[in-house]
């Protein structure tokens, strides 16, 4: 399940990940929020947390969040990982030289990830 964090400037999109991400998650929330976001700004920055309460993503879940990555691959700014998923973190690390300014935090540093993503 993907909730949205509103405590964020508008032209960042948080999103708190618990228990399984669904490709309705994707479908219902997470492309919607960010196209919408697109529609205000020309680049977005995203907070993706990745939780103690988060178990895995579907195997439809991993494919849309492959596909929206690549379709909006220019369209983030800057994007902050906060997970202690070593499987996560790793592919963050790999897709990095793609993806930009992208930076992985463990949970215990979730306030510095969202002062880092929201830094003007």
């Amino acid at each position: 399940m993907i909730r949205i964090l509103t405590d964020l400037p508008d032209k960042v999109l948080g999103l708190s990940a618990r228990g399984r991400v669904t490709a309705e998650d994707y479908a219902q929330t997470i492309t919607p929020a960010l196209e919408d976001r697109l529609t205000r700004h020309e680049k977005v920055r995203l907070l993706y947390h990745l939780g103690p309460d988060f178990e895995r993503f579907t195997t439809t879940a991993l494919w849309d969040d492959a596909r929206l990555g690549m379709h909006h691959l220019r369209d983030f700014d800057r994007i902050a990982v906060v997970t202690d998923v070593g499987w996560i973190r790793g592919m963050v690390r790999a897709l990095k030289p793609l993806a930009g300014d992208i930076r992985l935090f463990a949970n215990t540093d979730l306030d510095q990830a969202r002062d880092w993503v929201s830094a003007v």
